[in-house]
């Protein structure tokens, strides 16, 4: 008897569907496919139709990233093997995003929140060229190397409960960003985004339930990013209430 596993996919198309619904598709069970090669093998062999994002098959590009039975996995990672022949793997698109059609959501709310953070080198002040490459030591690159490895594959909003309660928070893998550049050598951007993230949509809209980085597939550890940046904001202003604005600057001036 030819071993099988049966997949049921959300199905979804705007110009006739009211709500999303489940079909149903029996595909070959075999060892070594992932659950992107079962969809893959449906739209080629089965129903055309089906609509899906994948690109790099490496667990690189992060595209592939959907619900396989309720959890936030790339399906190019996920293997039918660990659910075993004959069972039923249910696949629908990430939640808490909105669906354009079947598999596919729409990331442009993502996208405002990752650049809202300012996820980029800031600098007050730029070395002349002639000074040459802005080196840095391998100790120095370790500081925040972790994370760094983000693939914006948003498993992480998929799983964290306060973007399903709060849309407007900025969610884990934006902080995470932010925080990756507060802690590079180059950057001097840091103050920047604090004003920018410490209210209760940023950092502490963040209740630490930890779902983000047990899902995150490179493991960034994006709850552990935003509890350092909470440290950091408390520290700032306990700084900025026991030392009044401008006597840092004005104790630097002072001579012996």
């Amino acid at each position: 008897m030819a071993e099988k596993i049966v997949l049921e996919i959300a199905r979804y198309a705007p110009e006739k569907d009211e709500k999303p619904s489940f079909q149903s598709f029996e595909v070959p069970f075999r060892k070594e496919w992932v659950v992107l090669d079962a969809l893959n093998h449906i739209k080629d062999k089965v129903d055309g139709s089906l609509t899906y994002r994948w690109s790099c098959r490496m667990g690189v590009c992060g595209s592939c990233g959907m619900m396989v039975n309720g959890e936030p996995k790339l399906t190019c990672a996920t293997f039918l093997s660990s659910y075993g022949n004959g069972a039923t793997v249910r696949v629908e698109p990430l939640r808490y995003f909105p669906v354009i059609r079947d598999l596919v959501t729409a990331l442009s709310d993502f996208l405002v929140k990752l650049q809202s953070v300012k996820p980029w080198l800031i600098r007050k002040d730029e070395p002349p060229l002639s000074a040459g490459e802005f080196l840095q030591t391998p100790e120095q690159l370790d500081i925040y190397k972790q994370f760094s490895m983000c693939i914006n594959c948003t498993l992480c909003y998929a799983a964290c409960p306060v973007v399903g309660l709060e849309p407007t928070f900025v969610g884990p893998a934006a902080l995470a960003l932010a925080q990756r550049y507060n802690m590079d050598n180059r950057d001097q951007g840091a103050e920047e985004r604090l004003g920018l993230l410490a209210h209760p949509e940023g950092i502490w809209g963040c209740t630490f339930v930890g779902e983000c980085t047990r899902v995150c597939p490179k493991h960034v550890d994006p709850a552990g990013a935003i509890q350092q940046y909470k440290l950091k904001a408390a520290l700032e202003w306990v700084k900025g209430f026991i030392l009044p604005r401008g006597s840092e600057d004005q104790s630097k001036e002072v001579r012996p």
